[in-house]
């Protein structure tokens, strides 16, 4: 790697790829996301070459072919780091029985919580094609986790796998969503709806809210501490629009994570 050069980081997630350039202090150059299955590239020739390309892949192999294709296209000779879960990296200690098969994205994505939020338990919440969340302590100790469908995948399984309800995209749920607003301060009582689409497009958002309120309680109970819920993800509007319990945002923690981890390799290296 190119001393003093900045790093590419690559989030490949299950519904697209979102990308940063950053110098070695953090600072953001410049960023894009890219679509899965598009013909759409990122407009690389105008940025500084970086000194090497850091990336998180959940994608598959068809992803990463794609991705290295991009960076031979600009950089053929570019180093490039596909990082994988370890044992404990960054301040962050992995309790996972295995720890390199957690999701990369989560790897980094936790990282970059703990240091967005230096000396605070978390909860971590991804709302993306899968729902994830992750226990954070205050130490940086990771205690485990939970996946559950994610919001649009709830609505399409339900059009796919019955035969009267309808199969509701994003754009079309996130419409009645907006029509209903299931967090209407001005609602009190439980939300029912009073047609198909609106009962499965609220059921459905109300079913994430409720699983994240669920744990996030839980989790105060059992630690008996304050505990920050961190949000994020494509469906964090649709979600975060039924919570009923504070949150934070944090629209780039895994880009974030990765930035962490390459300044520490870039220091290992020089070191």
């Amino acid at each position: 790697m190119t001393s003093g050069a900045p790093y590419l980081l690559i989030d490949a997630g299950n519904s697209r790829i979102k990308w940063a350039l950053v110098r070695r202090d953090g600072t953001q150059i410049a960023a894009g996301a890219l679509a899965h299955g598009g013909a759409d590239e990122p407009d690389w020739s105008k940025m500084p070459a970086p000194g090497g390309a850091w990336l998180s892949n959940v994608a598959g192999e068809n992803v990463a072919a794609r991705i290295a294709a991009l960076l031979d296209a600009h950089w053929p000779q570019l180093p490039r780091t596909t990082i994988r879960a370890c044992a404990q990296q960054c301040g962050v200690t992995n309790s996972y029985t295995t720890p390199h098969a957690l999701g990369s994205d989560r790897w980094a994505g936790l990282i970059g919580a703990h240091a967005a939020f230096p000396g605070e338990n978390l909860l971590i919440a991804t709302f993306g094609t899968a729902t994830t969340l992750e226990a954070l302590r205050a130490d940086g100790c990771f205690v485990g986790g939970l996946i559950a469908p994610g919001w649009t995948l709830m609505m399409r399984s339900l059009g796919e796998h019955t035969a009267q309800l309808p199969t509701l995209d994003a754009n079309a749920a996130r419409g009645l969503l907006d029509a209903d607003t299931v967090s209407d301060p001005e609602r009190h009582g439980p939300f029912f709806a009073t047609d198909t689409p609106r009962s499965l497009s609220a059921g459905c958002t109300l079913a994430q809210a409720g699983l994240i309120e669920r744990m996030w309680r839980d989790l105060q109970d059992e630690w008996q501490v304050p505990v920050r819920l961190v949000v994020s993800g494509g469906a964090v509007d649709e979600v975060t629009s039924a919570l009923k319990v504070p949150h934070t945002r944090h629209d780039s923690l895994v880009l974030s994570g990765l930035a962490l981890i390459a300044a520490e390799s870039a220091m290992d290296h020089d070191a």
